[in-house]
């Protein structure tokens, strides 16, 4: 019985695990995606705060990515993405400067 709950214990690990590298992935696509289709650099990218609760009070990994972009190559900006599960929650980018094209 006791190896039953220790095989039990060690593959519920390994699943957590694998969930969450899956939404580190896919954190990381969507992050890469937006900033291209904005134009912006992406500088850096890390995992944030991580709870089994939104702030709605549903149950749900819920993991906050915290990612740096530039918008003209010299300014930095802070922006986050939520995911919920596997799923883009809420994304943040703060207002930045657009940076003059000269084509008019």
């Amino acid at each position: 019985m006791g190896n039953l709950f220790g095989i039990l214990i060690i593959a519920t690990i390994g699943f957590l695990f694998w969930q969450q590298r899956r939404q580190t992935e896919l954190a990381q696509y969507y992050i890469e995606q937006r900033c291209k289709n904005m134009g912006l650099q992406m500088i850096s990218f890390a995992r944030g705060e991580q709870k089994l609760k939104d702030h709605h009070g549903e149950w749900g990994w819920r993991t906050v990515f915290v990612f740096e972009f530039s918008a003209d190559g010299i300014d930095v900006y802070q922006g986050y993405l939520e995911m919920k599960r596997l799923r883009a929650s809420y994304f943040y980018l703060p207002p930045h400067r657009i940076p003059e094209s000269g084509n008019y």
